[in-house]
C-alpha cells in the first residue's frame, strides 16, 4: 500500500564538505613536513623561535585590527542623527576595510607552521588586501545576481521545519486589536497541540 509521499532521500553531501576534511589533512601534513625540514637545517631552537615570533606577532595583528573595528563602531554610533556628535563630518580613508582580513592574518600567524605564516604574511600587505577585498566582493555580487529571485513569503517556505514522518504543521497568528503586546489574558490551561 502506498501513501503517495516519496520516500524520504539522504540529502548528498557538497563537494566542498566532502574535500574540506581532506585539504586540511593535507596542509597539517605539509606543515609538520616543512617544521621538520626546517629543523634539520637550521635547527630545533630556530624554529622555536619562528613559532614564537608567529604568535606573538599575530597577537599584535589581532590586537590592532580590534581596537580598529571598535574605533570604527564608536564613530559609527556617534554618527548616528540624534546624537550629540552627529555634526561631527565622517572620518576619511579606509580605516573600516580589511579588518576582516586582518584578524585572518593574525590568525594565521598563530597558528603554527610555515605555510599558515606566509599566507598571514601576505595578508598583512595592504595590495594584496586590497585585492582579496574586490575579489570577494565581485564574487558575493555574481552570486547574489545568479540567485533565484523569490517573494518574501519564498523565504518562509524555505525556512519552515519539516517533521521526519513528511507531515507539514502550518499555523496563522492572529494578533489581538487593542491588547498589550505582553499580556496574556488569563484563559486557564491550553491544550497540547497535537496533528
Amino acid at each position: 500500500m502506498t501513501t503517495g509521499t516519496p520516500p524520504p532521500t539522504a540529502p548528498r553531501r557538497s563537494r566542498a564538505r566532502t574535500l574540506a576534511p581532506l585539504a586540511i589533512a593535507a596542509w597539517a601534513v605539509l606543515e609538520i613536513w616543512l617544521l621538520t625540514v626546517v629543523a634539520d637545517a637550521a635547527g630545533g631552537f630556530t624554529v622555536l623561535l619562528l613559532l614564537a615570533g608567529g604568535i606573538v606577532l599575530g597577537a599584535a595583528v589581532m590586537k590592532r585590527a580590534g581596537r580598529r573595528a571598535f574605533r570604527n563602531l564608536t564613530e559609527t554610533l556617534q554618527q548616528m542623527p540624534g546624537q550629540p556628535a552627529a555634526a561631527a563630518p565622517p572620518a576619511t580613508g579606509s580605516g573600516g576595510r580589511g579588518n576582516g582580513f586582518l584578524m585572518l592574518a593574525g590568525l594565521l600567524l598563530m597558528i603554527p607552521g610555515i605555510v599558515s605564516d606566509v599566507a598571514g604574511l601576505l595578508l598583512l600587505v595592504p595590495p594584496v588586501r586590497q585585492w582579496l577585498g574586490r575579489y570577494a566582493e565581485r564574487s558575493l555580487e555574481r552570486r547574489m545576481r545568479t540567485a533565484s529571485p523569490g517573494s518574501f513569503s519564498d523565504v518562509f517556505q524555505q525556512a519552515r521545519i519539516h517533521r521526519p514522518d513528511g507531515k507539514i504543521v502550518q499555523g496563522e497568528v492572529i494578533r489581538q486589536e487593542g491588547a498589550q503586546p505582553g499580556a496574556r489574558p488569563d484563559e486557564g490551561p491550553r491544550p497540547p497541540l497535537t496533528p
